[in-house]
């Protein structure tokens, strides 16, 4: 509960300074180091079965914009599991993925990617704008040079995980 809270704080923060950045903030570098920070949280404030085991397995697909910024979250706790990092660049890998991130190269290959991992506890985010409602269940976006993000309830339950409500809270728009 302790982690929960934590989390939910830090995501808030972290929300206070990217609406009170410069305007260019998602336009430079630190715009991955971002949204690393609020893939982190969505993982945070995800409620994964218990099938999942011990591991949150974060996978890349395609290119890497992160960079160096997601590999900060390798070892980090998530509630009682720690996360791992993984690029992958072949979907059939993607199966054994908990958290898959589709990048904007790689966008017009989500409606197959949903197909594959139809069923399984897998959270899709990308940060393309309308993914949410073509197959992610979370999707940052940049809105007036800020990072938002939309959530797709229906594509998360599909999968079997459950958002949190104070995570629904911040995000712009929710999809049911």
């Amino acid at each position: 509960m302790i982690y929960k809270k934590l989390a939910l704080y830090t995501l808030s923060c972290i929300v206070f300074l990217i609406s009170r950045s410069a305007p260019t903030c998602a336009q430079d570098q630190g715009e991955y180091t971002l949204k690393t920070a609020f893939l982190y949280n969505f993982i945070q404030f995800t409620e994964w079965p218990s099938s999942v085991g011990n591991t949150i397995k974060v996978c890349v697909y395609g290119g890497d914009p992160f960079g160096e910024s997601l590999n900060s979250l390798k070892g980090k706790s998530a509630g009682e599991r720690s996360i791992s990092i993984q690029r992958v660049l072949n979907q059939p890998e993607l199966k054994d993925c908990h958290v898959v991130f589709v990048n904007q190269a790689t966008i017009g290959q989500l409606p197959e990617i949903s197909e594959i991992l139809k069923g399984r506890p897998v959270l899709i985010v990308a940060d393309s704008p309308g993914a949410a409602k073509r197959g992610a269940a979370l999707c940052m976006e940049t809105v007036q040079n800020r990072i938002t993000f939309e959530a797709n309830l229906t594509e998360a339950r599909n999968a079997g995980l459950n958002l949190s409500s104070k995570l629904l809270q911040l995000a712009r728009k929710v999809y049911q």
